[in-house]
C-alpha cells in the first residue's frame, strides 16, 4: 500500500540519478540477450534495449508452473545492484518510465491511448509494486509507461484509468505487456489483475482478459481477448510465436507424475506448497475449509468419541456423534435405512446412481430360482416374465474380487464382492429380492432373501452397501470425476493457449481442481489418510480398485445419454438422477454446439487444428491409457465429435461430480446405511446374525468418527462457490459467446424451476442436480 508517509522518501530517492532503475535492473546474465524478444522487436521495426523486468509468455502466472515460478530460464529475479552509480542504459530506462515528460519536451507526442486496469475484488488482490505497461500493435509498440495516478493505484476492486502516449500510430493492438517491478524498498507484493481495456485514438476498444495473480518481478504479456485458432493467426508471426512459446513453457511447467501404478497420471507436485497461487484455494475457501474441519473434529473430541476404540453399544448411539452436523436427508436415512424400498431407491437417487443395470439374464454364478423370489414377486407373475418385461435389475460388484483388505488398529477388516438382484414393482418401488455376497456360488455362499431372519437380511444388505461405498468412493467419485478431470485440466494447460476458444470454454470448469486433488492425495487416499484409517480397502486396496476401474473405463460411461442406454435404465421409474442429468447434459450440449459452430465453422477446421489434436491425443493416452477398447477418441474429426467430447468434460466436472459427491454425508452419516469398514467376515450360513453381531461388524466408535468427519467436510462446498453456468471471469470478449452464455443460464434456470416443482411431491426431494446446487468445477 502506498502510504503518504513514503511519498517524500520516494522524491528523495529520485534525486539519486537512476537509483530507482537499479532496483529494477537484473543481474541475470540471460537478461543481456533474448533471441525471441529481438525477433519481436524486428517485427515491430524498432530495437530498444531490454527492460530490467523479465519477459514471460502471455499466459496466467498461475499456469507458469507447479511451484508458482516459470522455468529456470525465466526464474532469475531482480536484485539491488552492488553499485549505486547507474549505467547509461539504466538512465535511459529511467527516462522511459516518464514518457509523457520527455515526449512533451521533444514535441513528438502523436497518439494517446486511454487504458483501464481492473484489480481483483477479493482480499489481498491489490499491490503496491510498480506497474508499467507497453502496448504492442501491428505497426509498432508504445514506450514503457508507468501506471501511476495521484493517490493509491491497484486497490482491490478498483478500475484505474490512465493515458498511455505513443509517438506513432500503433495500428491494431495485438498485445499489452504488464511490467511488475519493485517499489522503493518494499518487499514484493502479488497482484491479481482482472483485465486491461484500452481505447485507441480512433475510438476502437480492445479488452485483454487476465484473471490471474501476477507474482514476482516480471513482465506478463496479455493477448487481445478475441478467441482465435492457429489458422486465424496465419501470416502473423508475432502471434504465432506468442502462442507457441506459451504452450512450450506450460509443458515444461506442468509435468506428469505417477501417484500409484495403474492409476491415471497426475500433476507432478509433492505437496500443496508447490502449487501456484492461481490454482490454490482462495483465502475465503481455504479459511472456511480449515475452520469447518477443526470445528467438526473438536465436537467429536470433546465428546470423547475419537479416543474410544470400542464397538457401538446401541444403534441409536450413532446419532450422538454430531449434534449440529445433521441434514433432513441424513435424518430420513437414519429412520428408513432398513426398509427394502429405501435400499433400492438409493441405486436411483442416492450418492452412487450409476451402477444399476437392467438384468436380461440371470448370471450363471448367481443361481437365483423362481422359488426363491416367488414370495416377493407375487403369485401372478414369474421371475422370467419380469425379466422379459424389463422390470428386473442387477448390481454386480465383481470389480472388488481379489482386492486386498486393510488392518485398522491391529484388527483385520473385510470386504465382499456381492451381487444384488432388484425388482421394480407395478407401484414403482425398487426392491432387493436376492443377495449373494461372493462371486462364486456354493454352500458357503448362500443367497440371502427378504424372507430370511431380520438381521440376516439386514446384514446382507449392509455388506452390499459396504461394497457400494468402495465402488462409489474409488471409481464413481475419485476416478470418474476427480482423476479424469485432472487429466482434462493438465492437458488443457499443456496444449491450448489462452486465446484458444476451447481453453476459454473449459478453464472455469477446472477452478481449484488441481488443489483439491493434491489435497486428496496427501490427506485422503495415501497411506495414513482417512481412507486408510477408516475403510475396509485402505491404501493397499484403493490402488488396485482404481487401477481396475481405469483399465475398464469406457468413454460411454462418461457420456450420460450413452451410459443410460448401455445400462438399459432408460425406462426405470422414479430415476431422478437420469431425468435431471439428461436435461443438464442437453443444455450443456446446446451451449457447446453453438460455440463450436461459431469458432470452427466446418469439420475441416477441427481436423486441421494442431493444438486441439495434440490435446485430445494426450487425454486418450493419460485418461484412457491408449485403449481403443475404451471407445474414446484419439483424434477429433468433426464438429459433432468435438461438441460431444466438450459436453462430456463440462458435465463430468460439474453435474456428474455434484451427483456423486454432494450426498456423501446425507447417505453416509448413518453408518449402518453405508458402512466404510466391516470388522467381521461375510457370513457363510444363515440364521446366525443378531443385533449384537451386527454392531460387532460395524466400525469401532473412533473409526466411525474419522469417516463421518471426512464425509461432512467433503460433502459441503467451503465457500467461494460458482454455480454451473456462472462465469464472472469474462474470458470471452465477443458478443456472440456472451449471448450464448446468457441462453445457457436461462436454460439452467428453467431446469431448476422444473426440479423445484417436481420435488414438492417427493417425500425425499432430489436436489443434487438442481443447477444452483451444482458447482462449476470440482473444488471439494
Amino acid at each position: 500500500m502506498r502510504l503518504k508517509v513514503f511519498w517524500k522518501v520516494k522524491e528523495r530517492w529520485k534525486r539519486f540519478e537512476g537509483a530507482r532503475r537499479i532496483l529494477c535492473a537484473s543481474n541475470a546474465p540471460g537478461a543481456a540477450y533474448d533471441a525471441a524478444r529481438w525477433e519481436m522487436e524486428a517485427f515491430l521495426r524498432r530495437r530498444r534495449p531490454l527492460n530490467g523486468a523479465r519477459r514471460c509468455s502471455g499466459f496466467p502466472a498461475g499456469f507458469l508452473g507447479a511451484q508458482g515460478r516459470p522455468p529456470a530460464s525465466l526464474e532469475n529475479r531482480t536484485h539491488l545492484q552492488k553499485e549505486l552509480q547507474p549505467t547509461k542504459d539504466q538512465e535511459e530506462s529511467h527516462c522511459r518510465r516518464r514518457p509523457a515528460e520527455s515526449s512533451s519536451e521533444e514535441g513528438t507526442l502523436m497518439a494517446s491511448y486511454k487504458v483501464q486496469v481492473a484489480t481483483g475484488t477479493f482480499w489481498g488482490s491489490g499491490t503496491f509494486d510498480t506497474v508499467s505497461i507497453t502496448l504492442v500493435g501491428s505497426r509498432g509498440s508504445s514506450p514503457k509507461q508507468t501506471l501511476n495516478n495521484t493517490g493509491k493505484d491497484f486497490a482491490p476492486g478498483a478500475v484505474d484509468e490512465y493515458k498511455v502516449p505513443s509517438d506513432e500510430e500503433l495500428g491494431p493492438i495485438l498485445l499489452v505487456q504488464l511490467h511488475k517491478e519493485p517499489y522503493l524498498f518494499f518487499p514484493e507484493d502479488s497482484w491479481y489483475c482482472n483485465f486491461v481495456q484500452l481505447v485507441t485514438p480512433q475510438g476502437e476498444t480492445y479488452r485483454f482478459p487476465c484473471y490471474q495473480w501476477i507474482e514476482g518481478y516480471t513482465t506478463l504479456e496479455l493477448r487481445e481477448g478475441t478467441a482465435k485458432l492457429v489458422c486465424d493467426d496465419d501470416g502473423n508471426q508475432l502471434l504465432l510465436h506468442h502462442r507457441a512459446e506459451e504452450v512450450k513453457v506450460r509443458q515444461e511447467a506442468y509435468r506428469w507424475a505417477e501417484f500409484a501404478p495403474g492409476m491415471p497420471h497426475c500433476l507432478a507436485v509433492e505437496n500443496i506448497e508447490e502449487l501456484n497461487t492461481n490454482v490454490k484455494f482462495s483465502f475465503t475457501k481455504l479459511s472456511t475449509f480449515l475452520l469447518r474441519s477443526k470445528l467438526t473434529l473438536m465436537e467429536v473430541k470433546l465428546k470423547g468419541f475419537m479416543d474410544c476404540q470400542e464397538s457401538w453399544k446401541k444403534m441409536e448411539d450413532i446419532r450422538k456423534v454430531f449434534w449440529f452436523n445433521k441434514t433432513p436427508v441424513s435424518e430420513y436415512v437414519a429412520d428408513h435405512w432398513q426398509e427394502d424400498a429405501f435400499f433400492g431407491s438409493q441405486y436411483l437417487n442416492g450418492v452412487n446412481p450409476v451402477v444399476i443395470k437392467k438384468c436380461t439374464q440371470i448370471p450363471s454364478n448367481f443361481p437365483v430360482t423362481q422359488e426363491m423370489v416367488a414370495a416377493t414377486l407375487g403369485a401372478s407373475t414369474t421371475l422370467q416374465e419380469e425379466i422379459q418385461k424389463g422390470n428386473v435389475y442387477i448390481v454386480d460388484y465383481k470389480i472388488l474380487q481379489g482386492i486386498p483388505t486393510n488392518t485398522i488398529q491391529g484388527q483385520p477388516q473385510y470386504m465382499a464382492d456381492p451381487l444384488c438382484l432388484l425388482y421394480q414393482t407395478p407401484s414403482g418401488e425398487l426392491l432387493p429380492i436376492a443377495i449373494q455376497l461372493g462371486q462364486t456360488p456354493g454352500p458357503n455362499n448362500p443367497i440371502f432373501l427378504p424372507s430370511d431372519s431380520v438381521w440376516d437380511w439386514t446384514l446382507a444388505k449392509m455388506w452390499v452397501r459396504n461394497a457400494d461405498f468402495h465402488v462409489h468412493q474409488n471409481i464413481s467419485h475419485l476416478l470418474q470425476t476427480h482423476l479424469v478431470a485432472e487429466v482434462f485440466a493438465i492437458c488443457t494447460l499443456r496444449h491450448l493457449p489462452l486465446c484458444h476458444p476451447v481453453f476459454k470454454l473449459l478453464i472455469p470448469h477446472f477452478r481449484y481442481t488441481l488443489q483439491i486433488n493434491a489435497l486428496a492425495r496427501v490427506r485422503l487416499i495415501m497411506e495414513g489418510g482417512m481412507m486408510d484409517l477408516a475403510t475396509s480397502a485402505g491404501y493397499k486396496g484403493i490402488v488396485p480398485i482404481v487401477g481396475k476401474g481405469t483399465y475398464s473405463m469406457a468413454y460411454a460411461s462418461l457420456c450420460l445419454p450413452d451410459d443410460i442406454e448401455a445400462r438399459g435404465v432408460a425406462s426405470i421409474a422414479n430415476y431422478h438422477y437420469r431425468d435431471d442429468g439428461l436435461k443438464i447434459w442437453a443444455a450443456i450440449e446446446r451451449f457447446v454446439a453453438s460455440l463450436v459452430r461459431f469458432y470452427y465453422k466446418s469439420d475441416d477446421r477441427v481436423q486441421s487444428d494442431p493444438e486441439l489434436q495434440a490435446w485430445i491425443r494426450e487425454i486418450f493416452k493419460e485418461a484412457f491409457k491408449n485403449r481403443k477398447t475404451s471407445g474414446a477418441p484419439s483424434s477429433l474429426e468433426t464438429m459433432e465429435e468435438l461438441t460431444k467430447f466438450l459436453t462430456m468434460v463440462i458435465f463430468t466436472c460439474s453435474a456428474q461430480h455434484a451427483a456423486v459427491n454432494s450426498g456423501q454425508y446425507d447417505y453416509g452419516a448413518w453408518i449402518p446405511n453405508s458402512p466404510p469398514s466391516m470388522r467381521r467376515p461375510p457370513p457363510t450360513k444363515k440364521g446366525t446374525e443378531t443385533l449384537e453381531t451386527v454392531l460387532e461388524t460395524l466400525p469401532k466408535v473412533n473409526t466411525t468418527c474419522i469417516a463421518l468427519c471426512s464425509l461432512w467436510l467433503l460433502s459441503n462446498e467451503a465457500g467461494d462457490t460458482r454455480p454451473l453456468g456462472h462465469y464472472p471471469d469474462e474470458h470471452f470478449t465477443e458478443d456472440e459467446p456472451k449471448r450464448l452464455i446468457v441462453d445457457f443460464q436461462n436454460d439452467l434456470a428453467k431446469i431448476s424451476e422444473e426440479i423445484n416443482e417436481r420435488n414438492k411431491s417427493l417425500p425425499l426431494p432430489y436436489n443434487y442436480l438442481n443447477p444452483p446446487q451444482i458447482e462449476n468445477s470440482i473444488s471439494i
